[in-house]
């Protein structure tokens, strides 16, 4: 779609910037500065104007993007929908909200579409910080701390006059007000407001409005939030554009409600009683581009529903400014108009696959950033990195719960538990505990141990697991191994058991001291792993530690096929053939063990692609896996590593990276 740029100040190139790489042509550029117009057109091949409705003659552009001057918005988008255009403005829509309804009101009685800035609610931090919201861990949300500290616009500006006639609320606070509407939907009432005219007196050039302004906003459907808006504080202060919420069950806070490009440690996360963690990016993001809200408004239009959603976001968001204006003038709570703004938050992501019956198999939203991985159209959707929750570390037994939580609140949405690792109550409680994720956005691996392959015990083991963990079904249900020992008793909380007893149990021993194996084999235990899934105990099944022809075997074995294999594998043991045997098929690959091949972190060629990419050896390995649809659960207990692990995944090295990883093959590697 041909658009007219109107107005090429310092924000127009960057709109113009993203023009090439998307579905929009640029087919003039207006500003009363003619030269200021022709230079930026020049550098895009496409005629110059000084007056706007001689670009409206003659040029052929459907959409209007509005990038004048904060108090000229209304009266050019008023004059581009009067001609008959689709306009998307820069923030704000206008100064005042009768102005701004009846823009909206035009381009609804004319048909056309209306977009406002910002889009950031859509920028990859703020939809990551939605999701946790929408996953349920704050619980309800009372309260809010938004700051838009814009900063002294004289220092950073070449052309300030526009910033300072109208005040830091215009410009700034409109990023944290549309991200919280869109969440919550419209601002009921701002309870209270104050202005000051604070400004160095060495200072020439100065506000013509309240420099600094803080207000109180109730929320209709969430949160009180308290807003400062400011050109005082600076933008290199502690809070630029921060938002910090709080819930009955948790915190979140955002950096910056008007970033566009991802931070890993940009958004983060706390339940109650428990410090803040950082919750990065688990799969590939973009940077927000100022052009991707233009192009979706002009898809809109394409598709026949010109959207005017964001016109009504702007729309509101004026008369919330206008609101706290007359709140600071003395005239109490003012109430204010919705505008026809209704909220838009992002989809919580569910990676739970269906149950038989409940359709598509593989779960997983749409656009969550789960990786599907198999080739075959029932490869279960799963998070690109899991967390392993066995107790076993550096031969010893350690607790676990707390860096289980780390996780849990950093957001792995894919956890690793089995019976042996006697930690399932644990589990079951943090999962139980205010501030954790909603059942249906955590997926839950379960594994039967060798002592229990007989149907009898497996089924007594499952249930057992499922009571300790508080859950109805398991995700997925696999045997830990494939060959079976004697049965010496059940295995509920081990962790709670001496250790002498754990090994007892778990790996019985003949009256020679050589392990007590049980005559149950690979296909009968599989067969009797189907009991779970019949029982509706486990919506999907899995193998682990298994060779191909052992996964073959269980292929042909039952008439439920596993949607999961787990396997040991790092750099040294890729089990490539392996993969591609299960990816032919739809089935995916979990990687066990990722990082704790002795030597690997030390290995040159990780560090040089880790150099090179800005990661340790260990984020290369995972990103590694992740690049090639195997998720990775690595274990760890240091909350640097838990969070560097998970962000990890959402790396993806190049095919050359990856051929020199998969060069350290070595086929006599054994633990």
């Amino acid at each position: 779609m041909n658009c007219l740029l109107v107005g090429a100040g310092a924000i127009a190139p960057e709109y113009a910037a993203g023009l090439p790489e998307s579905s929009l042509s640029l087919a003039g550029v207006v500003d009363l500065d003619a030269d200021r117009a022709a230079a930026l057109a020049a550098d895009r091949g496409c005629p110059s104007f000084a007056d706007l409705e001689t670009a409206l003659e003659r040029v052929d552009a459907p959409l209007v993007v509005n990038l004048t001057s904060h108090a000229a918005h209304a009266a050019v988008t008023r004059t581009a929908l009067e001609a008959g255009r689709h306009v998307y403005s820069q923030k704000p829509l206008a100064l005042d909200a009768d102005e701004a309804r009846s823009l909206v009101a035009l381009a609804r009685d004319r048909g056309l579409a209306l977009g406002c800035a910002p889009g950031t609610p859509r920028a990859p931090s703020q939809r990551r910080a939605g999701r946790l919201l929408a996953d349920g861990r704050l619980g309800p949300v009372g309260l809010g701390y938004a700051h838009a500290h814009v900063g002294r616009v004289t220092d950073w500006h070449d052309r300030p006059d526009s910033f300072l006639e109208i005040g830091p609320l215009y410009d700034g606070a409109v990023y944290p007000l549309a991200l919280l509407v869109a969440w919550f939907g419209p601002v009921e009432r701002v309870r209270v407001a104050d202005a000051l005219d604070v400004w160095p007196e060495r200072e020439e050039r100065r506000p013509s409005t309240p420099s600094h302004v803080e207000a109180t906003l109730a929320f209709a459907a969430g949160p009180t939030v308290r807003l400062t808006a400011s050109f005082y504080a600076p933008h290199r202060s502690r809070e630029f554009y921060g938002l910090e919420l709080h819930g009955d069950d948790g915190s979140l806070y955002l950096k910056g409600t008007g970033a566009m490009d991802d931070d890993r440690d940009g958004v983060r996360f706390g339940r109650v009683g428990r410090e803040y963690v950082s919750a990065p990016p688990d799969s590939p993001t973009e940077p927000y581009e100022y052009v991707d809200a233009v192009e979706r408004l002009a898809a809109s239009v394409e598709a026949g529903s010109p959207s005017r959603a964001g016109g009504r976001r702007g729309a509101h968001v004026v008369a919330v400014c206008n609101a706290i204006e007359a709140a600071a003038e003395g005239d109490g709570p003012v109430a204010v108009d919705d505008c026809g703004a209704t909220a838009d938050p992002p989809p919580a992501p569910v990676v739970r696959p269906a149950a038989s019956g409940e359709g598509d198999a593989s779960g997983g939203a749409a656009g969550d950033g789960s990786g599907g991985g198999g080739e075959g159209a029932a490869a279960v959707r799963l998070p690109a990195v899991g967390f392993g929750c066995s107790r076993y570390r550096d031969g010893e037994y350690v607790e676990r719960a707390d860096s289980i939580a780390t996780a849990l609140d950093a957001g792995y949405r894919l956890l690793d538990s089995a019976e042996l690792y006697g930690n399932e109550h644990r589990i079951g409680e943090l999962l139980a505990a205010p501030g954790a994720p909603d059942r249906e956005r955590v997926f839950l691996l379960g594994k039967a141990w060798r002592t229990n392959h007989r149907r009898e015990h497996l089924l007594a083991a499952c249930a057992g697991s499922r009571e300790e963990l508080g859950i109805d079904a398991f995700d997925c249900y696999a045997l830990h191994w494939p060959s079976a020992l004697e049965h010496r008793g059940e295995l509920r909380r081990l962790a709670e058991r001496p250790v002498e007893r754990q090994e007892a149990l778990t790996f019985p021993e003949d009256a020679d001291g050589e392990p007590a194996t049980d005559d149950v084999s690979l296909a009968t235990a599989w067969e009797n792993l189907e009991a779970v899934h019949d029982r509706g105990w486990a919506r999907t099944l899995g193998v682990c530690n298994v060779s191909r022809a052992q996964l073959e075997t269980v292929l042909e074995a039952g008439t439920v096929d596993p949607a999961l294999v787990q396997v040991e594998r790092h750099p040294y043991r890729p089990r490539n053939d392996l993969i591609d045997f299960c990816r032919e098929r739809g089935i995916r690959v979990v990687a066990h063990s990722p990082l704790s091949a002795p030597g690997l972190l030390d290995e040159p060629a990780l560090n040089a692609i880790g150099a090179d990419r800005g990661l340790s050896p260990a984020e290369v390995v995972i990103a590694w896996n992740a690049s090639q649809g195997v998720v990775p659960i690595p274990s760890s207990t240091t909350e640097s590593h838990v969070v560097s692990n998970l962000a990890a995944g959402s790396e993806r090295l190049a095919a050359d990276e990856i051929a020199r990883v998969d060069a350290l093959r070595d086929p006599d590697f054994e633990r």
